[in-house]
């Protein structure tokens, strides 16, 4: 018995070997958001020529990533990788759009510098933008890796599947779920502990559309949990702090809960003053 578990151990060791470390992984699209965005870190290229080199050599990694991975039997990772840094200044344009969201709808944001710098949700967007990317080229595993070392890093949760627009801004962020198969248009704004989420877990729904759908110009407010492949929130609309939405809302709606608070004047410390 003894030696057959040696054996699964083993085995479990080859096929992890097979597979670059998350890390690598994540130091890789590091690299790549640094050429992006050089006020994230302190890498510098002094020219044209330098940056066109360390681009060749990410693709090169890429291309290398792919084929540890095994990302695919019959496709060609040199290509998948050539495909890929044919749409990074697409990815760039869109997180512009990300940054501009940002300043302009946080008050506290006092230049775009600041945005990529400090910011929690423009760093989950850059390495959601990027995974969203690969996984429209059908890369398995690595997309999932790149967003769950977001994720850790800021505790926002992005999966790579779903499909966000321009001009998203992430306020404060910790606690965002947004599910596999959510949909937001543009525009939006999301503030922390939002979650996008599905009505079951039922694995026979798989391949199904089990998230929300949040069309142009929507502001979810923090806590506010909507589930449900079937639910659409509105254009224009507003969803307030902490309501559990499980159906649809117009255009225009505002949605929100009336909680009962009661405020008791405490008389011992107003009598110690």
């Amino acid at each position: 018995m003894k030696e057959e578990f040696l054996k699964t151990l083993f085995l479990k060791q080859q096929q992890k070997e097979q597979v670059p470390a998350n890390k690598v992984i994540a130091n890789w699209a590091s690299k790549l958001i640094c050429i992006l965005y050089p006020e994230m870190s302190k890498c510098s290229y002094p020219t044209l020529d330098a940056i066109d080199e360390e681009m060749s050599k990410l693709q090169v990694e890429l291309t290398h990533i792919l084929d540890a991975t095994k990302a695919c039997c019959d496709c060609d990772h040199k290509k998948v990788s050539k495909e890929f840094f044919s749409q990074l200044p697409e990815i760039f344009r869109i997180l512009n759009t990300d940054i501009e969201a940002i300043h302009m709808g946080d008050p506290a944001a006092k230049n775009e510098f600041e945005v990529i710098r400090a910011y929690p949700g423009f760093y989950a967007l850059c390495f959601y933008r990027i995974a969203h990317t690969l996984h429209g080229l059908d890369v398995p595993l690595l997309p999932r890796i790149l967003t769950e070392f977001a994720h850790s890093k800021t505790g926002i949760d992005i999966h790579p599947a779903a499909r966000i627009g321009e001009y998203f801004m992430i306020d404060h962020g910790t606690g965002i779920v947004i599910g596999e198969t959510s949909v937001i248009g543009n525009h939006v704004k999301m503030y922390q502990g939002v979650t996008l989420g599905g009505m079951s877990i039922d694995k026979s729904m798989a391949m199904q559309k089990r998230h929300p759908s949040i069309e142009d110009n929507v502001v979810i407010y923090s806590g506010a949990t909507i589930l449900g492949g079937d639910t659409l929130v509105g254009e224009g609309s507003v969803i307030g702090g902490n309501v559990w939405l499980t159906q649809s809302v117009p255009p225009g709606s505002l949605v929100y809960q009336s909680p009962q608070i009661t405020i008791v004047e405490n008389k011992f410390i107003n009598n110690n003053v």
